[in-house]
């Protein structure tokens, strides 16, 4: 049932802009509409859960210059999750890894902001071939990502 909600309503698909802009930039990988589990243990103001889990629809995209992964929770709108350079990806408190089965985010959730507190993750679930990931710049990278990225994955309205 609930793939056949995430079609109808095209749930984890890229906007059109955003779609060409990808485009223009050399795409390597694209797929939208995928599974994607959140995991959350901590505080963030408006949230506080222990072990909360939560499934998602989004998409993850490789670019000859980026990795860029979305949520999405409503049609036409995909709030991202990680937008990190090749390049720009050699430190910071979010840790990725790239893999057959897709791309997990892992994050201290601490370092983002010092009113939050405990820890997320993020996998997004995607079949990845060989030689797509023989491609890749980099398997692993490691970032920094706003606090915004943080209230969205934990599905908390976000005011700076």
């Amino acid at each position: 049932m609930a793939v056949i909600v995430r079609r109808l309503f095209g749930l984890g698909r890229l906007p059109a802009d955003l779609r060409a802009e990808l485009d223009r930039e050399g795409l390597i990988y694209l797929a939208e509409q995928i599974a994607v589990t959140r995991r959350f243990s901590g505080v963030i103001p408006g949230l506080r859960a222990s072990h909360s889990v939560a499934s998602y629809v989004g998409s993850l995209t490789f670019t000859t210059l980026r990795v860029l992964a979305t949520l999405s929770v409503v049609p036409k709108l995909a709030g991202r999750a990680v937008d990190v350079r090749w390049d720009g990806a050699g430190a910071g408190a979010a840790s990725a890894h790239i893999s057959a089965t897709g791309l997990r985010l892992d994050l201290d959730v601490a370092t983002v902001d010092p009113r939050f507190s405990g820890g997320l993750s993020l996998y997004f679930k995607a079949a990845i071939d060989d030689d797509v990931l023989a491609r890749l710049p980099l398997r692993s990278l490691a970032f920094d990502v706003p606090a915004e990225y943080v209230f969205r994955a934990v599905g908390v309205t976000y005011s700076p």
